[in-house]
């Protein structure tokens, strides 16, 4: 770590950058499961699809387990998905990063944010909200008379923040108008999803976010925070929901799930055809599944709309 923790997004993006005219070293991806239970299907193929994904362009693939909500972590989740990883043949390449570890990363990040003016106390709890549950500004020029500070928010911006996808297209959001000020350390005084993962992206040299059509809402309001970081934006790929007989995102707690209820070649072969690259018939053993999926990856294949199995 730098001696100024708060220069180590920066330090670490340069030294990064420096790096990129290697080829292998040019792409960089991730797969980041919450250890809330097992790995399920749907995590399965958001694995896949960013391991094939950062195979196509010669890049690195890496596994980073979002541990930093330690009321969702149950213990030994982490170590259950990364074993059935392996058990798919996915094995990362490099160490495992755990991102409890780098709280002192996330303090620092916020503190930056908090003296350019980018973030503020907030005294507000969650039932200050009004029924929309867009935060409203109420402490964005100071906390009120009687109100202490509870939570840290990031001042989105007032201008549309433009998403570009390359399977969805681009829109434009207006986050004051679709969520409000983004809360960055939590009540509790742990630091928030959309903090986290952007700077865990950062300081890792994250290229291209590729990950489940779930977290698409998350988009606008990470970029706006690499934006306020003075950085460009991971390209976003979102891949299409499982989806139960009803429309609802499969459930880790199904009995149904393909993952523990089908052998690795099976639900590997599922995985592919949910990502738009159906295997041909006859290939039964993860190693030639494999070595077609790696030959024939196509992103420009895989479908948006949710999956139902």
């Amino acid at each position: 770590m730098s001696a100024d923790p708060s220069q180590e997004i920066d330090s670490n993006m340069d030294a990064s950058a420096s790096n990129d005219k290697s080829p292998a070293l040019r792409y960089r991806g991730r797969f980041a499961p919450s250890p809330s239970g097992p790995l399920h299907f749907g995590s399965l193929v958001a694995a896949v699809g960013s391991y094939l994904q950062a195979r196509r362009h010669g890049g690195s693939w890496q596994v980073r387990i979002e541990d930093i909500d330690p009321p969702r972590v149950v213990v030994g989740a982490a170590e259950d998905q990364l074993a059935t990883l392996a058990r798919f043949g996915l094995r990362p390449d490099g160490p495992v990063q755990y991102q409890r570890r780098f709280t002192p990363r996330h303090a620092a990040a916020v503190e930056r944010l908090l003296d350019q003016g980018l973030a503020f106390p907030c005294g507000c709890s969650r039932s200050d909200l009004p029924a929309s549950g867009v935060y409203p500004g109420t402490c964005r020029d100071g906390l009120p008379p009687g109100r202490a500070s509870r939570s840290i928010r990031f001042r989105v911006p007032a201008a549309a923040v433009r998403v570009e996808d390359p399977l969805r297209g681009a829109w434009e959001e207006r986050l004051e108008e679709r969520c409000g000020d983004v809360v960055i350390r939590r009540a509790d005084g742990h630091y928030a999803y959309q903090l986290a993962v952007v700077v865990d992206d950062l300081y890792e040299g994250i290229t291209e976010v590729v990950r489940g059509a779930d977290l698409i809402d998350s988009a606008a309001r990470q970029q706006a925070l690499h934006q306020a970081f003075g950085r460009t934006a991971p390209r976003w790929l979102h891949l299409p929901l499982v989806v139960d007989s009803s429309g609802r995102k499969l459930s880790k707690s199904s009995g149904a799930d393909p993952v523990a209820a089908r052998p690795a070649a099976d639900a590997l072969a599922l995985a592919l055809r949910v990502l738009g690259q159906p295997p041909p018939p006859g290939l039964q053993s993860l190693d030639t599944l494999w070595s077609w999926a790696h030959a024939h990856w196509d992103p420009t294949r895989i479908p948006t709309d949710p999956f139902e199995i």
